[in-house]
């Protein structure tokens, strides 16, 4: 069974196989940027593997557990930058019932910071390449 700080460690040693582990078959990831979420345990690991190649200077710098009403949910906050635009974020990362991460959502600030954002993991996630 996870708990919360498996995956804050996971994030903060950048380990991305240690992070899968963290994550449920069906987790919903929630970008600040795209409309629809990301489903499934392999098309968010392949994001995050992004988000860990370019976030740079990541830190969290908050952590807030509930566990009131059932599984705990994890409010993670963030600083980074990101092509040397500083900014702030949070992941509100929700576990089911099997202790994995079954949801994550992710906004950042300000609005330049998260545009620059945007555009270098897109650009990351459409280069060709092997799967992660």
């Amino acid at each position: 069974m996870t708990i919360p700080g498996t995956f804050r460690h996971a994030v903060e040693s950048k380990d991305l196989a240690a992070i899968t582990r963290t994550l449920d078959p069906d987790i919903e990831f929630h970008s600040p940027v795209m409309v629809k979420p990301y489903h499934g345990r392999d098309a968010v690991a392949a994001l995050l593997q992004v988000l860990l190649e370019v976030f740079e200077d990541f830190r969290y710098t908050d952590d807030l557990v509930s566990r009131e009403g059932g599984p705990p949910a994890q409010a993670l906050v963030f600083s980074a930058r990101v092509m040397g635009k500083s900014l702030q974020g949070l992941d509100l990362v929700r576990f089911g019932e099997e202790g994995l991460v079954a949801g994550l959502t992710v906004m950042v600030r300000p609005l330049p910071a998260a545009m620059t954002l945007a555009r270098a993991v897109g650009r990351r996630m459409e280069e060709p390449g092997p799967p992660p």
